[in-house]
């Protein structure tokens, strides 16, 4: 891993620390992007302490395009030559009926889990293709497969994810650029906590009884798929918990 220079979005908390402490350990260089700029320079600090990480923080919001571009051109002169793009900024919000979600929830996913990922792909992969090396992970999820009450919108953006990654596998082949999407099922993160807008009691019933996936345990999937060799490319993974067997069985104590 050490040669590698890696961003990282949605940085700051949940898979994406757990990817930036992982990938850390094995040496890479770190570009690590979020909007909250405090956490980013903690986890900066932290992971130089601990393993001497050359990181770059990068404050972003995925959402915003202009923001995005203008971010990438701002990176240091060390920096641009990027090898592995994790796409991993996303959000839920609620368990809205379709028809009834407020405005504001479905224009926050929308935004984030499929416009936030287009913007990144496309001000990274060009680079990528033309130095002849490059590796896209996008952090999908189950919800991108099976489609469960209350949660349409936000399984449509983790679809629309699925066919980004499929299309852009297609769209990069005769390049040596990878793509993987990886699609974990339930993950105890401060993703419940984030879709019942901070309810801690709401967001910890979601895991009651059963011993869900951590972030570690993606991180480490994500950070397995990209070490391989050049011509091995994991195009897509379903990680689950044992106690999961489909995004509506799922076994609890």
């Amino acid at each position: 891993m050490e040669p590698k220079t890696i961003l990282i979005t949605g940085a700051s908390s949940g898979i994406g620390l757990a990817c930036a402490e992982h990938l850390a350990a094995q040496g890479a260089r770190l570009i690590l992007a979020a909007r909250r700029q405090d956490r980013l320079l903690s986890l900066a600090a932290d992971l130089q302490h601990r393993y001497g990480t050359e990181t770059c923080c990068l404050p972003l919001d995925v959402r915003q395009a202009q923001a995005v571009a203008q971010g990438l051109a701002s990176l240091p002169a060390a920096w641009p030559a990027i090898d592995v793009l994790i796409n991993n900024a996303g959000l839920s919000r609620g368990l809205d009926r379709q028809y009834e979600a407020p405005q504001a929830d479905w224009e926050e996913m929308v935004d984030t889990n499929i416009k936030g990922l287009i913007y990144l792909t496309q001000a990274v992969v060009p680079g990528m293709v033309a130095r002849g090396r490059g590796h896209v992970v996008n952090v999908g999820s189950i919800a991108g497969r099976q489609t469960y009450p209350g949660g349409s919108l936000y399984c449509a953006t983790k679809a629309a994810v699925k066919v980004l990654s499929e299309g852009l596998k297609i769209d990069l082949l005769g390049t040596p650029v990878r793509v993987t999407n990886i699609e974990p099922g339930l993950v105890e993160t401060e993703f419940s906590q984030v879709r019942f807008h901070g309810d801690r009691d709401r967001a910890e019933a979601v895991y009651q009884g059963t011993t869900p996936l951590t972030a570690v345990d993606v991180a480490e999937v994500i950070g397995f798929a990209i070490s391989r060799p050049a011509h091995v490319n994991l195009s897509e993974i379903l990680l689950m918990p044992t106690d999961q067997a489909s995004v509506f069985h799922l076994h609890r104590r």
